[in-house]
């Protein structure tokens, strides 16, 4: 017999033990057979006798040990007997096969059916003296109750036994019983105790029957908690008996059968069978059971006032009674009195019903509000009443008697009395509420309904919110304007702040950036300042789809949907892209509303239209052409991947009276394809259906439109022009051939640039033809009266003399771009009906574009021959245009500023005196009191000049001043190429027909300092990273001088073009030529300049009209600007008056007080070097000594200087005048002030009457007054005055006095 392995043996031993075993051919220990497998029945039998296969599993069978494992439970395993006969179903379902089977604890729990336990008899436990309830074992209680139906366990038998046994302790006794009366009904004993009389006999024979009562059967007293609870019972069971005795027959039959109309039948039940267990009056019961309809001749008494004081706990009413919701509950304070006062329902407008839902108990309180109004009365009262107005605005007298339906009702504390709206709730934007409180979203929300009515609903609000039906007519009016089909999109201007970080970035990272905050914002944070943006990121462009394709709604519905994507579309050419994006959204549009043919039907007079779907609709083409507006590429998907081309052709080639639809709604359909063709035409697109079009059918090689196919509509055009001119006169013709007279004059105008510009027209020919469209149509034209009169008109039409045409709408709100139209127009305004701005702009360009050509047509095509009469007005209007042209004009503004702007032409001034002027005003100083010499400089190498040499100098400068403003622009030179493409007509550069956003104007208001302010900002920037910039421009000394000279020009002879700069604007831009460079100021021509414009600026209307304290346009903060001039002044000033002079500007008693603090506290080393004569100091000096200083801090600060010795007169001489007369005006102050300021004021004199210093001490008691004459800068006291001397004496006595104990301790 082979041994078992032993520790230590390796895998060759083993493998030795095997080779004897196989050699020895002994028997193994274990045999291996095939297991059965259960799971495959009798298979699995046949399966086992099979000889086992040598990849099968193995089994290792022990000696002893059954084959198969015991089973846990006493049942033998279960084979599935019918698993191979089972029929499957292809179409079975194997998730409700896995639900039938579901034994998961949610299965049972949702068939639980609660048992109605309303019914069931509620016992409170029996109260013991343990602190817990005895334990009990089950052999205590004896089984003796049967078991009903079903099997109860044998503890569920000892616990009914248990209860049955506690009853039985507990059940009321017989005298208990008797106790406890039968119902209400015997209340009504006819017959009472002795002393009483009887009650009127209403139940004949049985009247007698109630006489032996004496309590009431239903009150007993006990709910009361009361110790005298039962006298109370009985005291009210004989106040209901008189009640009722006072009561006849009659009115006790008529309270009885009002009650029984009104009572629940389950009450009545209810007092039945309390009645009927009182063993003690089977003889009531009998009679009740007879007469089941005076069981409650008792309550009728509640009518009248009776009290009942009812036991709730023990007789079970509380539920009865709180059922009965229509009767009123009166609760006292000793009691619970419970008195049933039945509503009226009779002037309901709706009587309520039990079988509705939720009426089975009415509450009639909350039906109040159904019932009709009393008569409105006037009160008499002395106090002032809430003026209310009708829905149009109308005061509503307090008694008038208006009507429900036209005013609102209800509303308020008076709705009876007082009809209308409260004039509180008239404040503020109804729509901005809306918005704030949810309901673009709530609309939205409303989109996805399943319910036709709610998704039209939906759809016609959003159109309501979104759409002005009004500006898309304005704006489909002006698409015939001179560049009317380019449009600012309809983005909201006020969007979120860009944080600071993100200023450095350029315009590309920023959009980027803000797209990518966009998409991570909620919904509703992007709808706040943008709707159409926040509505898309709701991807409302699919919901819309679906709703057109698959819901297929009724017309209206479809043109609601076509105005919101016409808005959406204006929006911006992101919105555009996401409207082409959406799956077949331009398929939907184009198949169902855009088809080439339709129903003939439709356009006979009379056919309802209940469906848009299949039909040709204006609508949808002028939402396809707004959406071509937003981009060449759009154009082109549209054109070629939608098909559009092919729908151009049909509606443009057919009459729109063959059109088969209503004549009007084809004029428009042939109106929006031609518009449609003019946008694709204007990308430089479509231009093939022309050459289709025309009778020319040769093979035209790009461009697709040759010359001699456009040349042959001037003729016909310019005849038609000349004879609808002669109609000009006329005003109501005019007003309906005004559009068509503005399209062709325009098609002139672009024909001439064209028509001189071919290599086969000769030179000679085209100026022949300007002059005989001049002499035979322009000059005729312009000598008209009617044309006089539109350039009246010009002033009352504009938007910018005339703001109150354009405003905007008191129900806008920012988040929703609109025109403002809203309600029309009136006559008188920009696209009023007689505005005659689309006319005369299309004439204006006529008549630039044949003088551009013909250079000697100006005099005669001018309607001012001798333009220079009039330059300096033409200069005047050519700079306020320049700050009002918004994006898209960079063509104009880049014109303006070439040719008009500084052009020596339109400055006359410096050719006809004005220099000589300016210096004669200085010397006579007209019309100012201020010093104008001006400011020495550190340096003083450099002689002073006049300002009238300056100005002559400037203007000898003018064509070098252009090229540093235009150089300065040259960051507009992208938006400045797309300007140009749209003006020259340049179609192949044009990406889009929507103008850039709208954030202001192309250059700000303040641009002639922009050479400056952008070196500033340049070394700022530079020194904010920390970095020191040591790359300033070659010609920085030339850019900053030309800059002064331009500016000092227009403060000069165009002072008016700067008026809309704020003055201290003004002084903060010139304090940037001091902390640009750091030594900068020093050149002397800018500093000649500078003193002459710091000149200007001290006049005393500039004066008056400086403001530091208001927040500056461009400027975060004035005072830190300051700190920083201050640091650079004690850096780098070297004591130069004009620097000086800058920093004392700010320090004038009517600026804030903190600007003073900063230099006599914080740098009080700049104070030796303002060394700034008093001679050439050009601010008188009242400034800043009136008002006396009544800070205290700054008075302490002024003194301590004073003593010290770190203000003199002879370094800072005009700020020691200031702190001597401000220390003087406080310390002889005798005003009623705080202990503290009385305190400083005496201690401040004494210390004054201490000093050593003899001319400081006579300074500050001696000053006068201030004297500009006096080289000190004040007059003194020879001697002091008397009430002047007398305080000084007493504070001085009253010192010496306090002071002379401390010296003898």
């Amino acid at each position: 017999m082979l041994s078992r392995p032993k520790p230590g043996e390796s895998e060759a031993d083993l493998l030795h033990f095997q080779n004897q075993f196989l050699a020895a051919r002994a028997s193994p220990a274990v045999t291996i057979v095939k297991k059965a497998d259960k799971r495959k029945g009798e298979e699995g039998s046949i399966d086992a006798e099979r000889p086992p296969l040598q990849d099968n599993k193995d089994v290792v069978m022990l000696d002893g040990f059954p084959d198969v494992l015991p089973a846990l439970t006493p049942a033998p395993p279960k084979k599935s007997k019918i698993k191979n006969a089972r029929v499957h179903f292809e179409d079975e379902d194997p998730e409700e096969t896995l639900e039938s089977h579901d034994q998961h604890i949610t299965a049972v729990l949702s068939k639980i059916i609660e048992r109605d336990t309303s019914a069931a008899a509620v016992t409170m436990p029996v109260p013991t003296g343990d602190p817990f309830p005895r334990s009990f074992h089950r052999s205590e209680i004896k089984s003796e109750v049967k078991v009903g139906s079903g099997r109860k366990s044998i503890f569920a038998q000892k616990m009914a036994a248990r209860r049955t046994a506690e009853k039985a302790t507990t059940a009321p006794s017989a005298a208990d019983c008797l106790q406890v009366r039968s119902a209400v009904p015997d209340a009504l004993d006819p017959e009472e105790s002795a002393g009483e009389a009887p009650l009127p006999s209403i139940r004949g024979d049985k009247a007698g029957d109630f006489s032996t009562s004496q309590r009431s059967c239903l009150i007993t007293g006990k709910g009361l908690g009361s110790q005298k609870s039962e006298q109370e019972a009985e005291a009210i069971h004989k106040e209901n008996l008189e009640k009722l005795r006072s009561m006849s027959e009659e009115e006790i039959l008529q309270e009885q059968a009002r009650l029984l109309a009104q009572l629940d039948p389950s009450l009545v039940a209810f007092l039945k069978s309390q009645r009927g267990n009182n063993e003690g009056q089977k003889k009531e019961l009998k009679m009740e059971q007879n007469r089941p309809e005076e069981f409650v001749e008792s309550l009728p008494v509640a009518q009248h006032g009776i009290r009942s004081s009812l036991s709730m706990q023990e007789l079970g009413l509380e539920e009865s009674v709180r059922k009965e919701e229509n009767m009123k509950v009166e609760i006292t304070e000793s009691k619970t009195a419970i008195s049933f006062l039945p509503h009226k329902d009779d002037d309901l407008p709706v009587k309520p019903r039990k079988e509705w839902i939720h009426m089975d108990s009415v509450e009639f309180e909350k039906l109040e509000w159904m019932k009709d109004l009393p008569s409105p009365r006037q009160k008499k009262t002395k106090e002032g009443m809430q003026a209310r107005f009708s829905l149009k605005g109308e005061l509503i007298p307090a008694d008038a008697d208006l009507p429900t339906h036209l005013g609102l009702h209800h509303h308020g504390e008076e709705a009876e009395a007082r009809a209308g709206e409260f004039a509180s709730s008239l404040k503020g934007s109804v729509l901005r509420l809306l918005l704030d409180a949810g309901f673009l979203f709530l609309l939205r929300f409303s989109l996805d309904d399943s319910v036709d009515n709610v998704m039209a609903a939906s759809v016609g609000a959003l159109r309501a919110l979104l759409v002005s039906l009004d500006d898309e007519k304005y704006l489909d009016w002006t698409f015939s304007w001179y560049q009317g089909m380019v449009a600012f999109p309809f983005v909201p201007s006020n969007e979120e702040e860009e944080e600071e970080e993100e200023e450095e970035l350029n315009g590309t990272e920023k959009s980027q950036d803000k797209k990518l905050k966009d998409e991570n914002k909620p919904d509703p944070d992007v709808a706040r300042y943008d709707v159409v943006k926040g509505l898309l990121k709701t991807r409302i462009q699919h919901r819309l789809r679906y709703i057109l394709e698959v819901v297929r709604p009724v017309p209206t519905v479809v043109l609601d949907i076509l105005h919101i994507l016409t808005h959406i579309a204006r929006h911006s050419s992101e919105a555009c892209s996401q409207l082409l994006d959406c799956p077949r959204l331009i398929d939907t549009i184009v198949r169902e509303f855009l088809p080439t043919q339709w129903d003939p039907q439709v356009a006979e007079p009379g056919f309802l239209l209940t469906s848009l779907h299949g039909v040709a609709c204006a609508s949808a083409l002028k939402f396809i052409r707004v959406l071509a507006s937003g981009g060449r590429n759009a154009t082109a998907r549209l054109l070629n991947k939608f098909e559009m081309k092919s729908r151009l052709s049909r509606f443009i080639a057919e009459d729109p009276l063959d059109l088969l639809l209503p004549r009007e709604e084809a004029i428009r359909l042939s109106t929006e394809a031609f518009r449609l063709w003019a946008v694709a035409a204007g990308y430089g697109q479509a231009c093939d259906l022309y050459s289709n079009n025309s009778e020319d059918s040769e093979q035209i090689p790009p461009p697709p439109v040759a010359w001699n196919q456009v040349s042959g509509l001037q003729p016909f055009l310019e005849t038609s022009l000349k004879k609808i001119l002669q109609e000009i006169a006329h005003t109501e013709t005019w007003q309906t051939l005004q559009p068509l007279t503005t399209a062709c004059v325009i098609y002139l105008g672009v024909y001439y640039s064209a028509y001189s510009q071919q290599p086969s027209v000769n030179p000679i020919d085209c100026l022949e033809e300007l002059e005989r469209l001049t002499s035979q149509v322009l000059q005729p034209l312009l000598s008209q009266p009617a044309i006089q009169g539109m350039w009246d008109l010009l002033r009352p039409c504009s938007a910018l003399c005339n703001p109150l045409s354009c405003s905007p709408a008191p129900e806008s709100v920012i988040s929703i771009s609109s025109l403002s139209c809203t309600g029309g127009k009136p006559p008188l305004s920009l696209v009023g009906s007689k505005s005659p701005f689309p006319f005369l702009t299309a004439l204006l360009f006529l008549i630039n574009s044949i003088t551009h050509i013909h250079k000697g047509l100006t005099s005669k095509a001018g309607a001012c021959p001798d333009y220079t009469q009039h330059a300096s007005l033409h200069h005047c209007v050519a700079m306020a245009l320049l700050s009002r042209l918004l994006p898209g004009s960079e063509h104009l503004a880049h014109e303006v500023l070439l040719d008009l702007a500084f052009n020596p032409e339109f400055l006359p001034e410096g050719k006809a005196g004005g220099p000589e002027a300016a210096d004669f005003s200085d010397i006579l100083h007209l019309g100012t009191s201020a010093k104008l010499a001006q400011p020495g400089s550190a340096t003083a190498v450099f002689s002073k000049v006049t300002r009238g040499a300056l100005l002559r100098e400037s203007y000898q400068n003018l064509p070098s001043i252009r090229s540093c403003y235009l150089s300065h622009f040259v960051h507009l030179q992208p938006t400045l190429t797309r300007s140009q493409a749209s003006y020259q007509g340049r179609n192949y550069l044009i990406q889009s027909m929507l103008l850039p956003e709208v954030k202001g104007p192309i250059l700000p208001s303040d641009w002639p300092f922009f050479p400056l302010i952008s070196l500033y900002n340049k070394v700022t920037n530079a020194e904010t990273r920390g970095a020191v910039l040591n790359s300033l421009p070659l010609d920085l000394v030339n850019t900053v001088t030309w800059n002064l000279q331009w500016v000092l020009l227009l403060e000069t002879w165009r002072a008016k073009t700067l008026q809309s700069i704020p003055t201290a604007a003004k002084l903060a831009r010139l304090m940037c030529v001091f902390l640009t460079g750091s030594d900068l100021f020093l050149e002397a021509p800018i500093h000649r300049y500078t003193a002459a414009l710091l000149s200007v600026y001290c006049q005393p209307k500039a004066l008056d009209a400086l403001n530091l304290d208001a927040p500056l346009p461009g400027l975060a903060s004035f005072h830190d600007l300051y700190i920083n001039l201050l640091e650079q002044f004690e850096g780098v000033s070297f004591g130069d008056p004009l620097f000086g002079l800058f920093v004392l500007l700010p320090l004038q008693k009517r600026f804030s007080v903190h600007l003073r603090l900063s230099v006599f506290g914080e740098h009080t080393n700049i104070l030796r070097a303002l060394g700034v004569p008093l001679q050439q100091f050009p601010v008188p000096l009242e400034r800043y000594t009136s008002p006396p200083e009544d800070n205290l801090n700054l008075l302490r600060l002024y003194f301590r200087t004073l003593v010290t010795g770190a203000l003199r007169h002879t370094w800072c001489p005009v700020l020691y005048v200031v702190a001597v007369a401000h220390v003087n005006s406080f310390i002889f102050s005798q005003e009623s002030a705080t202990q503290e300021t009385d305190a400083a004021r005496k201690s401040m004199l004494w210390k004054t009457w201490l000093l050593v210093d003899e001319n400081l001490k006579k300074h500050l008691l001696y000053y006068r007054l201030l004297n500009a004459e006096n080289p000190i800068g004040f007059d003194l006291y020879e001697q002091l005055p008397p009430m002047r001397l007398k305080h000084l004496q007493m504070v001085t006595q009253k010192e010496n006095k306090e002071s002379a104990p401390a010296l003898d301790s």
